[in-house]
């Protein structure tokens, strides 16, 4: 099954001996630069291209330009210095001068002579004429491959020019690349490849993988024989053609190339689309997903991860916050037309009732009827308006929310039974706490994400007093689902983290949620057994106190390394319920320090209480309820957003009822614990 990316995503290769594919309308140049860990060249060798196309181990790049290239890749021979294969799409003179003329090529990672891994279609380019298309990188000891996209309107030049060589050398070597392609040269460098014992894929085989090439036509400027004549056994079987002058388009590229009338005349241009399927026989194709033209008058077809950003998980955030930030300000738009046209009409009135004599005789209806009438209209466009946005806004939901990752991502979705067994490579960039949503659209939900690390504590409010929802819950089941929110929180956290990256510790004085405390406890993911009791209070504040004030004195000592062994380097969450019960004095001070001072550090609070049960401290703990985010085990409009302060209904993410999802995850984080461990 092939794998389609969009720009920053990636994805693993299962071999470490595949193909590389290409296909474009107009022919282009196919080059690989070998790059360090930091994106670097070595220098002008550590570029493939048609005048040195063996310069590489492990691959010869195509020795000229054309609409389809495919050329094999034999990771195992990469030098062991070389983290970084990227492949080079440039445009070459005589063609057309930027991608944007051009329909997106696609470039895809394949098995040998077999179907497509990974395919990447470059959408969305205009003035560049060179693309870093996408790049095979080494992680951990494996392989991957990442859909780059990232253009140059300098060209070639300044592509190499930002891969770490200097301005001279990169301008040389582009220009050595290009006139190559363009010369005897090619036809050499496509010897020595063959030589190599590197075998090109012929066009038509090419074509079943997702990259159909062109019809084979002989070359502009050579003599074709009669049909079926073989060439001259004395001669060579081609020979390349020259480069055309400008605005002379290539065989097979756009442009008013003439139709051939004969043996002997110019090749006929194929105006079938590169990637539309040539037989009933070929297998259909996955769909790209870049997006397709919208229509005159239609809003473009919504595209997951269409954000900016390098990875897929930054750019599906910033989407997120894209949509949001959309949604505030598309209400923000209606409310203020609503609140014009009732102002607009409460003046209407005031002036057409001013008049005594209007009053009296009922000449003033007509005035009245025609104010309330062009209110109506008003708020009516404005209406129309926000429904044709938040439709938009609707579609784009339903394309994201599928595509999100498990920390992204709502527990009913089918990613979390996709997760790795061995855990993630990295830690996330975000985690999902819940839903938001405006009363204008209640079922567009939009994902409620938080940067990690926490730059602040979380409270999940358990009172009655919070909200209409909390007081027509019972005390009881208030409580028990605040503690399991906070369970499925310190779950998302474990499960998207890499294996002992993340520690929980959990002070439970009363053992009040011990059954919701069940599933991390039965998996022995937590840190030590919950803290019961005055006694077990002191000590996880004592520890993890001594842990910050650790951290801090190293960080400020410029030796964070010199931590003492028994000092846990990943990050903390502390889970405290029941606060204040088994508190005292001492207690809530560390408690306060740890939620000013833990952050920074790697320390994090998520407290499970009712801030009415701790009134008697007095305005001693407000400081601490400030330092944190109020969440609800049930929907409350307590939240603002920072552009125009609407008041959004915030609805925690919990597993679906009798679903088992929670409890898998928690196993699946246990075991990669486990077989992380020396």
């Amino acid at each position: 099954m092939t794998a389609e990316l969009v720009r920053g995503q990636n994805h693993p290769l299962s071999r470490t001996r595949v193909e590389i594919g290409i296909a474009a309308d107009t022919p282009v140049l196919a080059l690989v630069a070998a790059c360090d860990d930091t994106g670097r060249m070595a220098g002008p060798g550590a570029l493939a291209h048609p005048g040195a196309p063996t310069v590489l181990p492990g691959l010869a790049s195509p020795a000229e330009a054309a609409g389809v290239h495919r050329f094999a890749v034999d990771l195992e021979a990469v030098a062991a210095s070389v983290h970084q294969l990227r492949v080079v799409l440039a445009l070459p003179p005589g063609g057309p001068a930027r991608f944007g003329s051009v329909a997106a090529p696609r470039v895809a990672v394949a098995e040998p002579g077999g179907a497509d891994l990974a395919g990447f279609a470059l959408a969305g380019l205009d003035a560049e004429g060179a693309v870093v298309a996408l790049e095979v990188y080494r992680r951990q000891g494996a392989w991957k491959v990442r859909a780059v996209g990232q253009g140059y309107a300098d060209g070639l030049p300044a592509l190499l020019a930002d891969a770490g060589l200097t301005a001279p050398a990169a301008a040389a070597l582009a220009s050595a690349a290009l006139a190559a392609a363009a010369g005897p040269a090619g036809a050499g460098a496509a010897a020595a490849r063959d030589g190599a014992g590197i075998t090109a894929v012929p066009a038509a085989a090419a074509g079943t993988h997702g990259l159909p090439g062109p019809q084979e036509t002989p070359p502009a400027g050579t003599a074709a024989g009669p049909a079926g004549a073989a060439p001259d056994a004395g001669g060579p079987a081609t020979v390349p053609g020259p480069v055309p002058a400008p605005g002379t388009p290539y065989a097979g590229a756009p442009g008013p190339v003439p139709a051939a009338d004969g043996a002997g005349g110019p090749p006929t241009v194929d105006h079938v689309h590169p990637r539309r399927r040539r037989g009933t026989s070929e297998p259909p194709e996955p769909a790209p997903q870049a997006p397709a033209p919208a229509a005159p008058g239609q809003a473009p077809v919504p595209v997951a991860g269409d954000a900016t950003g390098w990875t897929m998980d930054e750019r599906l955030y910033n989407q997120v916050w894209g949509m949001f930030e959309d949604l505030a300000r598309a209400v923000a738009a209606y409310r203020s037309a609503c609140e014009f046209a009732d102002s607009r009409l409460d003046r209407e009135l005031d002036a057409a009732l001013s008049d005594p004599r209007h009053r009296l005789s009922g000449a003033g209806h007509p005035a009245r009827d025609a104010a309330r009438a062009r209110r109506d209209e008003l708020a009516a466009q404005a209406r129309s308006v926000l429904d044709r946005d938040l439709d938009q806004l609707a579609a784009e939901a339903a394309v994201v929310e599928p595509a999100l990752p498990a920390a992204y991502a709502r527990w009913a979705s089918p990613v979390w039974q996709d997760t790795p067994a061995a855990g993630p490579d990295e830690a996330p960039m975000a985690l999902r706490l819940g839903d938001l949503h405006l009363p204008e659209r209640p079922d567009l939900r939009i994902p409620m994400l938080v940067r990690l690390p926490l730059e602040r504590g979380l409270w999940i409010d358990n009172g009655r007093t919070g909200s209409e929802a909390a007081m027509a819950t019972d005390t009881d089941r208030l409580r028990r689902a605040a503690m399991d929110m906070a369970v499925a929180h310190a779950a998302r956290l474990l499960a998207v983290h890499p294996a002992g990256r993340y520690s929980v510790h959990v002070i439970d004085a009363a053992g009040a949620g011990a059954a919701s405390l069940a599933p991390l406890v039965h998996a022995g993911v937590l840190a030590g057994p919950p803290a019961a009791g005055a006694a077990g209070v002191a000590e996880t504040l004592e520890r993890l106190t001594r842990r910050v004030d650790l951290v801090q004195m190293a960080v400020r000592a410029g030796a964070p390394e010199e931590l003492p062994p028994d000092v846990d380097t990943a990050e903390q969450l502390l889970i405290v319920h029941d606060f204040p019960h088994g508190f005292d004095d001492r207690a809530v001070t560390r408690l306060r320090y740890l939620a000013d001072e833990g952050p920074a550090v790697g320390v994090h609070l998520l407290m499970v209480a009712d801030r009415d049960e701790a009134s008697a401290y007095g305005p001693l703990l407000d400081p601490l309820w400030r330092k944190l985010m109020r969440l609800t085990p049930v929907p409350d409009d307590h939240l603002a957003d920072p552009w125009v302060g609407h008041a959004w209904t915030f609805e925690p993410d919990l597993p679906p009822a009798g679903s088992l999802v929670l409890d898998q995850a928690v196993e699946r984080a246990a075991r990669a614990r486990r077989h992380a461990r020396p």
